[in-house]
């Protein structure tokens, strides 16, 4: 069965990047194998650290995966640092690292109007750099996230539904 590995770009538990990731497993749960990855146990990318348990094991998480879901909100025009700091620590070593040729999938949320759409075009970008394969469909923003999320979990159906039926076409381009 095909292992997906979500990683939400934010920290807080409440946040709309994780309401998004909980909506989603729920409805894919039954035909993959969905993990959510904690970016935030990772110290701060420091080569000088050797090897951490937590890095090693967010590593792991990501080799394991036949694909990785980034679910990421935007912070000041781009990506957020926890999010940038658990690439940066799997991205070694350079171009030979857990993300060369991994499949990624990217979704942005936002609570402007814009849904994220510079974070997620900042993201491509950085998944290119590491030779990672961005898998190319319409993008998946969602504007104004935190109007749509009711019990934790992202509620609008229609993007939901457009999401769910990328994703779809993602698993099977493994």
């Amino acid at each position: 069965m095909t292992q997906l590995l979500f990683i939400p770009g934010s920290l807080r538990e409440a946040s709309s990047s994780r309401a998004t990731v909980r909506a989603l497993v729920k409805r894919l749960d039954q035909d993959v194998i969905c993990r959510v990855a904690d970016p935030g146990r990772l110290p701060h990318y420091n080569a000088d650290l050797g090897q951490d348990p937590a890095v090693e094991g967010f590593v792991a998480e990501v080799a394991a995966a036949d694909g990785v879901v980034f679910v990421t909100p935007e912070y000041n025009y781009s990506v957020p640092g926890v999010l940038k700091n658990a690439i940066d620590w799997a991205s070694r070593p350079a171009y030979n690292s857990v993300f060369n040729d991994k499949p990624c999938f990217i979704i942005s949320v936002s609570g402007g109007a814009l849904g994220g759409v510079r974070a997620q075009a900042h993201l491509k970008y950085i998944l290119n750099g590491m030779l990672a394969r961005p898998f190319a469909c319409q993008e998946i923003v969602i504007p104004q996230a935190n109007a749509k999320i009711t019990d934790g979990h992202l509620t609008d159906e229609a993007i939901l539904d457009f999401a769910e039926l990328n994703m779809r076409a993602f698993v099977s381009s493994f």
